[in-house]
């Protein structure tokens, strides 16, 4: 068969030997000669994004395993985002990433890509990108961190920092023992090893039907994780000979699947907006609703940070995710197919689960509703978002009174103030933080509670905003609520003492206030970003509002693959 790479690499033209001389690095006559497809690895290691400095390793296993299987693979480096280093928010750069991902698939003489992501926005920018140019492709995730321990307990990554630095503010820790704390945390390579975001969206990816199956949730460390990548990279190969694409894996039944996923492990919220900016690009429909109505009745099977008490290695040992779809495999499509071209439920015969308390049965689940709950009224008329297995059970019925802060900077110059009039019964709003108004939605929905309070035994408040949290944030927090602030949402409008009215079970998010009085009010727009140039200027005039994926307005949609015009 004739592969894509044969447009740069056949022929006796002069075109055909210069594509040709240039990459004879070291690479045999017969890498050029037809019946060898040439795979990339989108390759995210970077010392900045510290989650992924291991996937170079990663990336030799893949390699082996393409050549094994009678490939030529190439290293692609692409644009990595490190979720704990990037200002003023790696959500900011995920469409860059994937845009930028894209044009290098579709610009170069490759047949089929291998994906390595790990930290938060890389897996999704990369299947962004890989749904937008549609070459078989495949994800390897980079795996989590093993457990670090710090005086006999475990830690958990992202959850246990705003645990314990809310300890600190309480006057319950010394900032020694905090500080000493640090040290331990990160025990090895990998990502964070709570169900944050990238454990959730490596799990997701599987669910998608786009990794080998029973990959996700190998730790980093595990020599089985570049046994799982050099089988990627086989298999990477086969997918270029069958012709099978991205656009026939991720269908609408394989998202439904992810919905229930993220519902079965508790996973991250802002799995929301990055399942539905794929779809975008690949045509499918998927809307904020079907996150409650596919996945609100989902039981919630595995007890781990942060709406639980153990952590990723301990989810792999006990039967992996493969154990915890097992379970719910009646509420799984399965008309939905895997990269290995066979269905997904097919794949989890055999799966059992090796230890109850980590991943439950579903007789005896840690909760037996655990969707991502969307939330709508007059606050978040495109929706909101809540994720009730890490809330507190009592305040998601909640009426209390709105304490506003217009910005980040103004919440951290007022919150600990002793002039802040605020209680326990209070309701902490943010707002400023969306996609246009930060820019980019970072993850401050999770707002620190004031010290006063936390001196008091309050160790949660209902929060809401137009932002993120972290994955591995917890609290009765309502995230994404849409339209935002900075795009005229009824955010801007609400005023300190206004009630605020939450009931998850209705689904309802509401300011008591009557609607006359709120249209003559005067949006608040202190504080909305307002960048001339770059590539700010160009997200913020062109990105979507957080139910449709915060992704741009003109990368919605497909391109394909087709090979470019002739470069000399």
């Amino acid at each position: 068969m004739e592969f894509r790479s044969s447009h740069w690499y056949s022929g006796d033209d002069r075109n055909s030997y210069i594509h040709r001389a240039w990459m004879r690095r070291g690479l045999p006559r017969e890498a050029f000669e037809g019946g060898k497809p040439h795979i990339a690895i989108a390759n995210t290691a970077s010392d900045l994004t510290p989650c992924n400095a291991h996937l170079n390793e990663v990336a030799r296993s893949v390699m082996d395993g393409v050549w094994a299987a009678g490939g030529v693979p190439l290293n692609l480096p692409v644009v990595s985002l490190g979720e704990t280093n990037v200002r003023p928010t790696a959500m900011l750069w995920r469409n860059l990433a994937a845009m930028a991902t894209e044009e290098m698939l579709r610009a170069n003489p490759i047949d089929g890509v291998v994906l390595l992501g790990g930290c938060d926005k890389t897996i999704p920018s990369l299947l962004m990108a890989a749904a937008s140019v549609d070459l078989p492709a495949l994800v390897v995730p980079g795996g989590p961190m093993l457990t670090g321990h710090f005086r006999g307990a475990p830690l958990g990554c992202g959850t246990d920092v705003w645990r314990l630095s809310e300890e600190v503010r309480a006057g319950t820790l010394s900032r020694e023992a905090f500080l000493e704390s640090e040290s331990s945390m990160i025990r090895s390579r990998g990502h964070c090893n709570t169900m944050g975001t990238a454990s959730t969206m490596a799990c997701v990816a599987e669910a998608l039907g786009m990794t080998l199956p029973g990959t996700a949730g190998t730790p980093a460390a595990d020599s089985r994780l570049l046994e799982r990548s050099h089988e990627s990279g086989r298999l990477a190969v086969e997918l270029v000979k069958a012709g099978r694409r991205p656009s026939h894996v991720m269908t609408r039944a394989s998202f439904l699947n992810a919905v229930v996923t993220l519902a079965a492990v508790g996973g991250s919220t802002n799995a929301v907006v990055h399942l539905l900016a794929i779809a975008g690009r690949l045509g499918v429909e998927l809307t904020l609703d079907d996150f409650d109505r596919t996945g609100s009745g989902v039981p919630l099977l595995v007890d781990l940070q942060p709406a639980g008490r153990h952590l990723m290695d301990d989810l792999f040992r006990a039967g992996g995710l493969a154990a915890v779809l097992k379970e719910v495999e009646d509420l799984l499509d399965p008309s939905a197919i895997t990269v290995t071209g066979r269905p997904l439920a097919e794949h989890l015969a055999g799966a059992e689960i090796l230890d109850e308390d980590v991943i439950r049965r579903r007789a005896a689940p840690l909760l037996p509703d655990a969707g991502i709950a969307v939330l709508r009224g007059n606050l978040a008329p495109d929706g909101a978002v809540i994720k009730p297995a890490a809330a507190s059970p009592e305040l998601l019925r909640h009426r209390g009174r709105a304490v506003v802060f217009d910005s980040v900077e103004d919440l951290h110059a007022r919150l600990d103030s002793p002039d802040l009039d605020v209680d326990e019964t209070s309701v902490l709003v943010l707002r400023g933080c969306g996609p246009r108004g930060y820019p980019g939605m970072p993850e401050v929905g999770n707002l620190p509670l004031p010290a006063r309070l936390l001196e008091k035994g309050v160790r949660d408040m209902v929060r809401i905003s137009d932002a993120r949290m972290s994955g591995t944030a917890y609290g009765t927090v309502v995230l994404h609520a849409a339209p935002e602030a900075a795009a005229g949402g009824p955010l801007a409008r609400v005023r300190t003492g206004d009630p605020i009215v939450l009931d998850v079970a209705a689904r309802r998010l509401d300011v008591d206030v009557p609607e006359a009085e709120l249209a003559v009010r005067e949006p608040v727009t202190a504080g909305h970003a307002r960048p001339a140039r770059g590539w700010e200027r160009l997200y913020v005039e062109h990105v979507t509002q957080a139910d449709r994926g915060a992704d741009l307005d003109f990368l919605i949609g497909s391109s394909g693959d087709r090979v470019g015009r002739e470069s000399h």
